[in-house]
């Protein structure tokens, strides 16, 4: 996607871990700190959290796409809602307006770990003060923070069993974007080659092995998350 936003791109680019990269960081730590610190009090407005929470996720995703097509990029090769972070959010506006535990074990795990990998190694070529850094940053924050938000103040906690659908799910996820991928010329899920910026992906081999290594990569984080709830029981 570089090359279509390449007049933006030289005039905002984006430079992981310089100033503005930290910065989102930083405020991503901070919120939900917050979120744990107040989590009593937030427990008594939960509907009008859940609301901000709700619309901030669904109207960021809306005006991207409607910048991606009054731009004249939006195409069907990589804009259809088959990345890992695309389905966690959509999961996540399924778990704000209904409150489902079921959803809550999938984007648990798959969202959290999904955001957190594209919060460090961003595939964004647009920096601040563009729309598109703050829509980047934005919704894969909240993706966290709705995940973690269940946690801190309705008190879900995440299961063996869940985990297990987790990966069932992210694997028939693959599945349907290694279609698409045939049928667009797309990279969903990045099952058809690496993201052109340096990633996590990097490590895992070349192609096709980063992404069996990507599989167990994957599991094992899965396992992480789940560690500090068997703990505490």
């Amino acid at each position: 996607m570089a090359g279509v936003f390449s007049h933006d791109y030289n005039a905002f680019p984006f430079i992981a871990f310089t100033g503005s990269h930290l910065l989102m960081l930083a405020l991503f730590a901070a919120v939900s700190g917050i979120m744990f610190i107040f989590r009593d009090r937030l427990r008594h407005i939960d509907g009008q959290v859940r609301k901000v929470m709700f619309f901030l996720l669904f109207t960021m995703e809306l005006f991207y796409h409607i910048w991606l097509y009054k731009g004249g990029y939006w195409d069907i090769s990589y804009t259809l809602p088959l990345h890992l972070c695309s389905i966690s959010l959509i999961l996540c506006l399924v778990l704000l307006a209904t409150k489902s535990k079921a959803i809550f074990q999938i984007v648990y795990f798959i969202g959290i770990v999904g955001a957190l990998m594209a919060l460090l190694t961003p595939e964004l070529f647009l920096g601040f003060p563009h729309f598109r850094y703050f829509q980047f940053f934005i919704t894969h924050d909240l993706i966290i923070w709705t995940c973690l938000y269940f946690v801190f103040v309705h008190q879900y906690r995440p299961t063996g069993k869940g985990m297990l659908m987790s990966v069932l799910f992210l694997n028939i996820s693959a599945a349907v974007a290694f279609m698409a991928n045939k049928l667009t010329d797309g990279n969903y899920m990045f099952l058809s080659y690496k993201p052109d910026n340096a990633s996590l992906l990097d490590y895992f081999g070349p192609y096709p092995v980063y992404i069996l290594s990507l599989e167990g990569a994957a599991i094992l984080l899965f396992l992480l998350l789940l560690m500090p709830f068997k703990r505490k029981r």
